[in-house]
């Protein structure tokens, strides 16, 4: 019996080895059409791999999977985080879950991760061809099954799957990929000055629309980044796209609401009426920030002491913390987003095994499939999880159940 898996990235050397671990008699060859496998896995996290999450803090898939979260839940019941967390310990590669519920390599090196997964493809014999671009199943007659597992698209990136019909070699209706985990470009002088300042809990929104989401904020010279950024490219990621990320942006640089602002305020007055504003900081807001919101709000008057703030003017601090609004012009210039959504549609495919409902024993894993999570390594979890399905779905198909039946036999005690 023979396999084919498109694509030899984090899905593919996933599904390769687990196929291996549950039919030694399998024959698995990857495909992957850059000289070099594995690069995403290289580079993520900074180099350093954030290969899971401990889920502690999730309380809906929804919350982590902008799309896909329900398939996701049905295949958790298979093979889960915790699942993940196991296997990779059990391989050799110890892991660590950081406050923030990421989960690393204990290497802090993304190559501990790449090194398992090469040797145990050696170990188990698994054939790669790298620089061997597929791009028709016809290519692939002579195999039993065929895995694709060739990760996010985006348009005209010339990939395994395409993104319009009329190119696709995939014939399983497909979701148009977007790009999704992004930072946004911010045409804003004074704001982008203070590059390097990270607010540890921002809340950032699109007006008009129910996308919002919280985390560290990083302010960079082209304008925002950081997880409270990159959440929200992944939850809004059609609605950015549909308007050529041309759309507003709102900061509430606090995540606190209007009375618990004012609150602080008036604590501030009594206890340092003589202060200058910009000597005393609330909620410990980064200084650079903090002076330049103030002269953004009150322009010369920002030199005042907290015992001469109108009401008036704290109203309008408490507006500028709470809903202090930019204007996204645009994705950050960079040659390839790391993440996308779309894909193929989860509707052409079965629930429980990933496998296509217009093509017998041709399956899906991996971010080619419309699933798509937000960072803290959602990402690679939906790899891992999806990849086992799939090796455990070819395992128990009726084909290699009948060849494993005929075999064991004949196999010495």
């Amino acid at each position: 019996m023979r396999t084919a898996i498109v694509g030899g990235g984090a899905a593919g050397f996933f599904l390769a080895i687990n196929l291996k671990e549950l039919c030694p008699q399998m024959q698995v060859t990857i495909f992957e059409k850059s000289k070099k496998v594995l690069a995403k896995v290289e580079v993520s996290g900074g180099g350093r791999c954030n290969c899971t999450n401990s889920f502690a803090s999730v309380r809906d898939l929804s919350q982590v999977y902008p799309r896909g979260h329900r398939l996701m839940k049905r295949l958790f019941k298979t093979f889960d985080y915790q699942d993940a967390y196991a296997w990779f310990e059990r391989h050799g590669v110890r892991l660590v879950t950081q406050d923030d519920d990421c989960v690393f390599p204990a290497s802090q090196d993304s190559h501990t991760i790449i090194n398992l997964f090469l040797a145990e493809a050696r170990r188990h014999s698994i054939e790669i061809r790298t620089e061997s671009k597929i791009t028709s199943l016809d290519e692939l007659a002579d195999y039993d099954f065929i895995a694709v597992t060739t990760g996010g698209v985006t348009m005209g990136s010339g990939t395994f799957v395409s993104s319009t019909a009329d190119d696709t070699k995939v014939p399983d209706p497909i979701v148009t990929p977007v790009p999704s985990l992004f930072t946004f470009s911010i045409a804003d002088e004074a704001l982008r000055s203070l590059m390097g300042t990270v607010v540890e809990d921002a809340t950032t929104f699109i007006p008009g629309t129910n996308f919002r989401a919280s985390g560290p904020l990083l302010i960079t010279h082209w304008g925002m980044s950081g997880p409270a950024i990159l959440k929200l490219s992944s939850y809004a990621a059609r609605e950015l796209h549909d308007n050529n990320y041309q759309v507003p942006l709102s900061v509430n640089w606090t995540s606190r609401k209007d009375p618990e602002i004012l609150e602080e305020f008036q604590r501030i007055i009594e206890a340092y009426p003589q202060k200058q504003l910009g000597t005393i900081r609330p909620f410990d807001l980064p200084s650079r920030l903090w002076d330049y919101l103030l002269t953004k709000t009150l322009g010369e008057r920002a030199q005042n002491r907290w015992q001469n703030l109108s009401k008036k003017e704290q109203n309008r601090l408490v507006n500028t913390l709470c809903n202090d609004t930019y204007q996204i012009a645009g994705r950050a210039a960079f040659k390839d987003e790391f993440v996308t959504c779309g894909g193929i549609d989860l509707a052409a495919v079965d629930s429980n095994t990933l496998e296509s409902k217009r093509l017998p024993h041709v399956y899906f894993a991996g971010e080619v499939l419309d699933i798509d999570g937000i960072t803290g390594g959602f990402n690679f979890q939906a790899a891992w999880t999806t990849a086992y399905t799939v090796a455990k779905a070819i395992v128990s198909s009726n084909t290699v159940s009948s060849v494993i039946n005929l075999i064991n036999p004949l196999i010495p005690k």
